[in-house]
This record gives C-alpha cells, structure tokens and sequence, in this order.
C-alpha cells in the first residue's frame, strides 16, 4: 500500500487479514502502530521524542483498543477506518517503571557503534 491519508494522518503500511497490522504518523507527528490480537485491534501512539526506529513498550504514549467483530478484516479501507476512529479515542498510559534488560542495553549499544555515536 502506498501512503493514504485519512483525517490528518498518513499510514505508511498496512498488511490486512486474520492478523492486520501496520504503521503510521499521527497528525501531528508522533508515530503509531496497530496490530490485531484475538478478536481486538490495538493501536499504540509512540511519544513525539521517541528517538529509535523501532519504539519500544517504554516509548509507548497512548493506547485505544477495539474489537474487529463488526470490520471485514480482509478490506484494507476498513482496518484503517478503524484505525482512523481509534487514534483520538487513544488514552494516556502511565511510563513503565523497568530497568533495561541485558539484551536490549547490548542492541542499543550496538545501535550506537553502527550509527557512529560514541
């Protein structure tokens, strides 16, 4: 899918079906990502001063779910209309209080060699 745009926001991909998921840029600049879990669709809108490629849980600003039970999941106009109702009804979430895992402090290390930052 090529950019679309639908009430201020662009989604940059989408992939439909049983498991629909994708990602986009909020109107006013913040990323976000949905996916499809069981019978409820997710989306997660990624603070403003995120600053890695991938945000991760730590980054995640606000949270809107929905069930999928009454969208034809096949139809990508439809998961991104739900998308497009989900994103202003999206409701702060409280930081995570977590240490940084062993694994996730050696990626970003790495990151940082291969993006050349000391």
């Amino acid at each position: 899918m090529g950019d679309e745009h639908v009430s201020g926001f662009t989604v940059e991909d989408v992939t439909v079906g049983r498991f629909a998921h994708g990602f986009g840029v909020t109107g006013d600049g913040r990323r976000f990502a949905f996916r499809t879990q069981r019978a409820s669709m997710t989306v997660e809108i990624y603070a403003a001063a995120a600053t890695s490629a991938v945000p991760g849980p730590e980054e995640v600003e606000a949270v809107a779910v929905a069930p999928v039970t009454d969208i034809d999941l096949d139809d990508e106009r439809s998961v991104v209309a739900l998308v497009a109702d989900l994103i202003p009804q999206a409701a702060p979430v409280a930081a995570p209080a977590r240490e940084a895992t062993t694994v996730r402090a050696l990626l970003g290390r790495l990151g940082a060699v291969l993006d050349g930052r000391p």
